[in-house]
């Protein structure tokens, strides 16, 4: 699933993006992309975010990559011309891209009818929204930063793959959930989230499933199949992982550098003040041996707080409360300071992170978009992990949060109300201050003997080329205590399957590294078992069906080319019969209810035209 931008993205690119608006041009590693590549979306340019349930999703940008050309180069095998994309259904859509598409680096097929997808393709970062000009002010105050415009990337769509010609999927996988939570915000308010905003792994991910916990070693692998309810013919393939659990009491310390964006667009109930709380419930959860630094970015950059330990609480909580807002944005400033206060406590053997709260708005940066790389992969290299948290709408930089993120080797989150930030900094707290394994990779095997098919549902920029697997030297994502991940593959079986004690349709392996010591990955392999395949959707786990659930509602409000006849009505059956009594699996029966009436009041609205 993680793809370090390092090794993937052009990092002038990225650069750019994080000085914000108006940077300098990114100069790109690869040709500009073609029509239909990735981009993000910029809502100043969109007046509506709200997709479009009766009208198809371009075919041309509906793969996540093209046909794996460097091993047919290799082979000598002819290259196949895919036919043109048909012409585009108007949508929102921001003139340039921002960060790289990442599709998988062998360069994976294109959904039929697709033109093939370059391999890291690049293109210029998105143009700033005209700033008004602020009216003259009664009193000498810094006046409030305008808003800007919400950007999105779309990675596309992974295709439909012949485990004849490549039978490997592979990914490496971190614990991501604010897509979902900004599509639940969106909707919630009264619109649907822009298609572009829908990671569908992010929305598998979200949810406990209540899976067992591994008896022995740092993860256990639960593998559970049956017929898909959305596609005749067509099977429905679960794969999760389970992240051993970790008492508070027993957890390393940990070392906080807390950096938040106090600049005017955080000027917000649902921001300043709700990152406020935020980092209170933080505060509440530490331990004795922890410690605390804080420190602030708008129009300049200050610490507020030096490195202070867990018995000051008193001092570390009266430095949150004191947070203001107003000015401009130098994040990049600010992730500097960060790390250079992170640097003070920095102890081998213990978790040191910088926590980024922000909406991701940033305006004003250093001069050399390089620094600011240079700065992350050097902290990186010593331990200091980022994670990111962000705040608010109309505004929000979802790229830029998801990328820090990716940058910084941490997860990314989104706080939509204090509900919200109970459950991640505080009822989730285990999996942002304990890692349990670094650099895990999944590596799904899928026998052609068994399989006519398979296509994995999200992840499109997670994906890892299968040669790279076994390379440690490939960074992947870091796994928290208790963190689960959860990946579905749409699968077609062949009629006729092997028999035998042997015989398994599909073979796991997950690779990883402890979280000091070696950088010698270990490696699991978990085979499926026939008897695994549940005989019929309803006799499937709970966990499954739910998952299931999760799954349909991402593909039909990313308006995925996969799933033009699923049904917003059939998703909000399998969850109501498969939910669990949990608050987050209930409300989401209530969400897509909600979806469904905002999708012209019909709750059997589809994805897109050509259902019939």
């Amino acid at each position: 699933m993680r793809i370090r931008p390092l090794d993937l993205v052009a990092p002038a690119l990225l650069a750019a993006q994080l000085v914000g608006c108006g940077g300098a041009a990114p100069v790109a590693r690869e040709p500009a992309a073609p029509a239909g590549a990735a981009a993000p979306v910029d809502t100043a340019a969109a007046p509506s975010m709200q997709p479009e349930f009766d009208a198809p999703r371009e075919e041309g940008r509906a793969s996540a990559a093209a046909e794996k050309a460097e091993e047919a180069d290799a082979s000598g095998a002819p290259a196949v011309a895919a036919a043109p994309p048909p012409p585009a259904t108007p949508s929102p859509a921001a003139p340039s891209a921002g960060v790289t598409a990442a599709g998988k680096p062998e360069a994976r097929r294109s959904v039929a009818g697709a033109a093939p997808a370059p391999k890291k393709v690049s293109a210029p970062a998105p143009a700033a929204a005209p700033r008004p000009a602020a009216p003259p002010a009664a009193v000498a105050v810094t006046a409030p930063e305008p808003q800007g415009s919400e950007s999105y990337r779309d990675y596309g769509v992974n295709p439909v793959e012949d485990p004849a010609k490549d039978r490997l999927s592979t990914f490496a996988i971190d614990v991501d959930t604010a897509s979902y939570a900004i599509a639940r915000r969106k909707i919630l308010d009264g619109a649907l989230p822009p298609y572009q905003a829908v990671r569908a792994e992010e929305f598998l991910n979200y949810f406990d499933y209540g899976y067992a916990s591994p008896t022995a070693g740092p993860f256990a692998v639960h593998l559970a199949a049956a017929p898909s309810p959305f596609t005749v013919g067509h099977h429905l393939v679960r794969v999760a992982v389970q992240g051993k659990r970790v008492p508070a009491k027993e957890r390393t310390p940990v070392h906080l550098v807390y950096l938040v964006d106090t600049s005017g667009s955080m000027h917000a109930p649902d921001r300043i003040e709700l990152a406020k709380k935020s980092l209170r419930m933080l505060t509440e959860s530490l331990k004795p041996g922890d410690t605390v630094a804080l420190c602030t970015y708008a129009g300049s950059v200050r610490e507020v707080l030096a490195p202070t330990g867990i018995e000051s609480k008193g001092k570390i909580l009266a430095a949150i409360a004191d947070l203001t807002a107003g000015g401009s944005t130098a994040m990049a400033s600010g992730i500097d300071l960060a790390y250079s206060l992170a640097e003070r406590t920095l102890v081998k053997g213990h978790i040191n992170r910088v926590v980024v709260l922000s909406d991701g708005d940033a305006n004003v940066g250093p001069t050399s978009h390089e620094e600011i790389l240079k700065t992350i992969k050097r902290a990186r290299d010593k331990g200091i992990t980022l994670s990111t948290v962000g705040f608010g709408q109309g505004n929000y930089k979802d790229v830029m949060m998801e990328q820090l993120a990716n940058q910084g080797d941490g997860n990314y989150a989104y706080i939509d109300s204090e509900a919200q930030a109970r459950r991640v900094f505080s009822e989730q707290v285990g999996g942002m201050l304990q890692v349990i394994a670094r650099d895990v990779k999944i590596q799904v095997e899928f026998d052609p003997s068994f399989v006519k098919s398979y296509r994995l549902i999200g992840y499109e920029n997670r994906n890892v080329a299968d040669r790279d697997f076994r390379n440690d030297k490939v960074d992947a994502g870091e796994i928290g205590a208790g963190h689960s991940v959860t990946a579905i593959y749409d699968v077609e079986l062949k009629d006729a399957a092997p028999r035998g004690a042997g015989a398994a349709p599909l073979v796991v392996r997950l690779r990883h590294k402890a979280p000091l010591g070696s950088d010698v990955a270990e490696e699991t392999l978990v085979k499926m078992a026939p008897g695994a395949i549940a005989p019929t959707f309803d006799a499937a786990p709970a966990d499954l069906r739910f998952a299931s659930a999760v799954a349909g509602f991402s593909e039909i409000l990313r308006h995925s080319p996969h799933a033009r006849s699923w049904r917003l009505s059939d998703v909000e059956k399998i969850a109501r019969a498969s939910a669990s009594s949990k608050g987050d699996q209930q409300e989401f029966i209530g969400i897509v209810r909600r979806a469904g009436a905002l999708a012209g009041g019909k709750t059997d609205a589809v994805a897109a035209r050509g259902a019939d």
